[in-house]
């Protein structure tokens, strides 16, 4: 089906669920269908001819990044409002997200008075807002409530969120065990980030079992002493445990919720709680404002972090209702002991389980996740997407967190959301590191990525935003490289436009650094704010020219991410305490590395899906090749779907296992034998139903590389030296044209591969360099379909085959060579501090990384002086490593700014053939001289806080400087 047709069929269809065999699915269309007037808009934009090029030199400011723009504290005044606007689009902003927010722990608040979240003066600061951002051409979007998960204080008992936890206490009888209703309540209180001071408790049920236990036969019920004040249990001989399930409702309070939005949280379950909730917020602000549409693209819900909240009223009912039996006998036996955020913290807690038990309690635990998930999609998620319709206004989400589908609940929103993290760098060495035994390491996105893309690359959406490079305690450390190699790595994992986290509300007359609630310290004060706007243009020309094409994917992932429910429980995303199957997402990046590309999809797509002509098909996608890592139950329509893919023509790849069983509990020995049947005729299939080892020494680069020549898996690209570091994805644009990025996401060495083409790619298109820096255009030079890729240090590169034949030809600058000239000796460094307005002299006889001198807590900018010999016009000046901005001046005149990588300058006009007056000015980041202000609460939580303490950083020009 083509995309224009797709499109229109999604808008006609419902946007209810759609039930086969007993499974809720979302239609290929229905889910778009939830965003009928964003994806009517996508067809209409899409029937217009957009010159790329042109879109691509100068791209609107809806395609430059956002910021997150926390309103701290809501202390906030109208002249303050646009002051800040127009900091921001001096620094090629092209937009805000108003984020009310609670007020930094350690700010000072000059004594300005917090004002309410919805009251009449909130509103007018919202409509200030918007005027303003109007005349300057910047889109706004708003958050929904404050903080999160969304929630206020005057919410009524009835609509906040619920959560049952269990006690397990270890006997040993024969005994008679005493224990206080509140022992119990005090073991149950929830370990959640800000507990809610009105939170109430109720004993569901008590139970003592033996221990080990082999099944529910065995269990002493004694809910009936649930009311007494003290419980008197006489215990048998031998080992028991004394389970209590216990209700808390109004269990946490909103994380960071500024006045007016804080208070407990909302019970996301309860349909007519959220419609109030939502209706509530627009219908307050519209009565001042007018129609949100003419103000809002987007509103905007931030993580689904619910604490852990995993029960409603009615949850006991509707699971009876859909799964077929009854929960509650089980529900102390499927639980865990939980922490923070619902996260396990003692998966051993309890009674030990017979195997034969276990299993039954792991498809009964997988049942109860799986309501849970259908509640939240059915009462929450579809709520809001249609509230956001019913207000002409966009829907923007992270929808995920703990609980939720993690792909399908992005299906429906217009602006689905990921997340990349600045934080890692500090944690897992982004930039320095890409292993392949934890995929945290070295990355800046995170795991929830590739689902959230997927879901839009499913529904033929473009626009995929990114909570770009959080950061919780880097904030006075983090380089515009460091932000650049990140996104650069959210952009492999499939996002399209980046909201920067973030952007502090902050008046000028507050002490020194500021209101800082996090972020990456994006302020005036910062000595890298006037060269902020250089990451944004090179980050807007990239997103125009990514949201006009799609992202190409033939190869579908299936995670074993039911497996994992039933075994582990559901996990914290995008920060999983466990997985099942930890390399799901080194999988997808070693099919990147060796030239593919790849979409997770889930049973419900799969369900769903076509089978034509060998390929997977769901809306746009079409997929030839299906892996299961590690996928151990199906449901049985999934099996018999499956069946009709391998015996159609397409290929399963199962990583270490075949699916031997069902999932769920209800007729489950039936459904395995279903299961098991439609994998035997699977196997009748041997070239197309392939079981596979995963590799025993964990690098997954080389055995992909192996796997892919060995069954000739589908890739548009060879890449001659497949490297970690060396990333790539495709593109295709409206106009026919093939786009491809290419990164190097290693901080301080270079790569270089030759790179092959496929000839589909090649016939009857002219390659391009686009620099997404410069917005120039140059022609390239293939010997047949191939190109020597050379990446500097955190480089990267758009190459575009077109119809343009004829153009500049691109000059490669060449790297130092035997006969460059060496120019490490003699410098006068000139330090212009920042922070205290003093400048000093010193003589460097070798350049040396300032953190090693007596300097190491310096701030501003260091100028390098030398005077230098130029045999000839055109020499090449190579400064080296160099760690901050540099900006080049020879003889008085700027040679241009820059701020990652290798920092290599062509010498043009302004050199003379003989001696040359050389200045490098290079910028600093504020990490180091803000670890010396100890009398500074927010230097110190951002520096040197216990715990989280960080190291010096490196700055300045280090070298080698060469001329050549």
């Amino acid at each position: 089906m083509n995309r224009r047709a797709f499109i229109v069929r999604s808008a006609a269809l419902s946007t209810g669920l759609m039930v086969k065999s007993g499974l809720p699915l979302l239609g290929a269309g229905a889910a778009t269908a939830n965003a009928v007037h964003a994806g009517a808009t996508t067809a209409s934009a899409r029937q217009k001819k957009t010159d790329l090029y042109t879109l691509f030199q100068n791209p609107e400011s809806k395609y430059h990044p956002f910021v997150r723009w926390w309103w701290n504290g809501l202390k906030l005044e109208k002249e303050e409002i646009i002051r800040e606007l127009h900091l921001l689009k001096e620094a090629d902003v092209g937009g805000v997200e108003i984020n009310s927010i609670d007020f930094p722990s350690t700010g000072d608040d000059l004594g300005i008075k917090s004002i309410e979240w919805l009251s009449d003066e909130w509103i007018e600061m919202l409509q200030v807002a918007f005027t303003e951002a109007k005349k300057l051409d910047m889109t706004c979007d708003l958050i929904v409530g404050s903080g999160w998960p969304f929630g206020s204080e005057s919410l009524p008992h009835d609509e906040r969120a619920q959560v049952m936890l269990i006690m397990a206490e270890e006997l040993e009888g024969p005994m008679e065990y005493e224990v206080s209703r509140y022992h119990i309540f005090s073991e149950t209180d929830p370990g959640v980030t800000d507990t809610f001071p009105g939170r109430t408790f109720e004993i569901i049920s008590l139970k003592l079992v033996p221990d080990p236990m082999s099944g529910l036969d065995q269990v002493t019920e004694l809910s009936h002493l649930r009311d007494q004040d003290l419980l008197l249990v006489k215990v048998p001989e031998g080992k028991h445990v004394f389970y209590a399930l216990v209700k808390v409702n109004s269990f946490a309070a909103v994380i960071n919720g500024a006045p007016g939005a804080a208070g407990p949280i909302l019970n996301h379950m309860d349909k007519e709680a959220v419609t109030k909730y939502l209706y509530n917020m627009s219908n307050t602000i519209q009565k001042k404002t007018g129609p949100l549409s003419n103000h809002l693209r987007a509103f905007f819900c931030d993580s689904m972090e619910l604490e852990g909240s995993n029960w409603t009223d009615d949850f006991a009912e509707v699971f009876r209702e859909r799964r077929g039996y009854d929960v509650m006998p089980y529900l102390p036996f499927i639980m865990f002991k939980v922490g923070r955020l619902g996260g396990v913290i003692d998966d051993q807690y309890g009674a030990k389980k017979s195997p034969e038990f276990e299993e039954i309690i792991r498809r009964v635990r997988f049942d109860f996740e799986y309501t849970k998930a259908e509640l939240l999609y059915e009462r929450f998620t579809r709520t809001y997407l249609d509230w956001c319709r019913a207000q002409n206004v966009q829907s923007r989400a992270q929808a995920y967190g703990r609980g939720f589908f993690p792909l399908e609940s992005s299906l429906g929103y217009d602006i689905p959301e990921g997340e990349s993290w600045t934080t890692n760098w500090l944690r897992h060495k982004l930039g320095e590191e890409m292993s392949d035994e934890d995929y945290r390491r070295g990355r800046g996105y995170t795991m929830i990525n590739k689902y959230v893309s997927s879901a839009a690359h499913l529904t033929g959406k473009r626009l995929i935003s990114c909570e770009e490079m959080t950061n919780t305690y880097l904030v006075f450390n983090a380089t515009l490289e460091l932000l650049k190699i990140g996104s650069d790595q959210a952009i492999m994992s499939g996002i399209t436009h980046s909201i920067w986290h973030g952007f502090n509300y902050s008046p000028p007359e507050t002490p020194f650094p500021g209101w800082v609630q996090y972020g990456s310290y994006y302020n005036e004060n910062n000595n890298l704010w006037p060269y902020f706007k250089y990451l944004n243009r090179y980050k807007a020309r990239l997103s125009a020219l990514l949201q006009h094409a799609d992202m190409y994917t033939d190869i579908a992932i299936l995670p074993a991410n039911y497996d994992m429910w039933g075994e582990m429980g559901v996990q914290t995303d995008p920060f999983p305490e466990k997985l099942n199957v930890d390399y799901t997402s080194i999988l997808w990046e070693s099919i990147n590395k060796n030239g593919g590309a790849a979409d997770y999809v889930t049973e419900k797509i799969i369900q769903d899906a076509t089978i034509e002509k060998g390929k997977l098909c769901y809306g746009p996608k079409r997929y030839g090749i299906l892996f299961l890592p590690e996928v151990k139950s199906l449901f049985p329509e999934t099996a018999e779907k499956l069946h009709a893919f391998v015996s159609g023509g397409g290929t399963i790849y199962a990583i270490e296992y075949l699916p031997e069983k069902s999932l769920g509990l209800h007729n489950h020995e039936e459904n395995d034998k279903k299961v098991k049947g439609w994998v035997v005729k699977m196997k009748a299939f041997p070239d197309r139903f392939i079981l596979i080892p995963k590799p025993t020494d964990r690098l997954f680069l080389e055995w992909y590389t192996g796997l892919q020549k060995e069954h000739q898996l589908p890739h548009y690209l060879e890449i001659d030296q497949p490297d970690r570091y060396l990333m790539q994805t495709r593109y295709q644009a409206d106009d026919k044209s093939e786009l491809f990025f290419f990164t190097n996401s290693h901080m301080h060495e270079r790569r270089s591969s030759r790179v092959t083409f496929s000839q589909e790619i090649t016939r009857g298109r002219y390659p391009w360099l686009w620099d997404p820096g410069t917005g120039k255009a140059y022609r390239l030079q293939l010997e047949g379909n191939s190109l020597q890729l050379n990446l500097g240090p955190a480089e990267s590169r758009v190459i575009v085959f077109n119809k343009r034949r004829r153009g500049e030809y691109w000059e490669e600058l060449p790297p130092p060579h035997p006969n460059a000239q060496l120019l490490n000796n003699d410098w006068k460094v000139e330090l212009r501090h920042s922070r205290e307005n003093w400048v000093k002299s010193v003589q460097m006889e070798t350049l040396q990384d300032l953190k090693d001198t007596e300097h190491l807590r310096f701030t501003g900018t260091a100028v390098y002086k030398k005077r230098v010999q130029v045999p000839e016009k055109g020499a090449i000046l190579n400064l080296g490593k160099v760690f901050g901005v540099s900006e080049l001046f020879v003889n008085g005149k700027s040679q241009g700014v820059q701020w990652y990588g290798d920092r290599v300058y062509k010498l043009g006009d302004d050199t003379i053939i003989g001696e040359n007056d050389i200045e490098v000015h290079v910028i600093t980041t504020m990490g180091n001289y803000m670890q010396t202000l100890d009398d500074n609460p927010t230097a110190v939580k951002y520096t040197n806080r216990k715990g989280r303490e960080q190291e010096i950083q490196s700055m300045g020009l280090v070298g080698p400087v060469t001329l050549y």
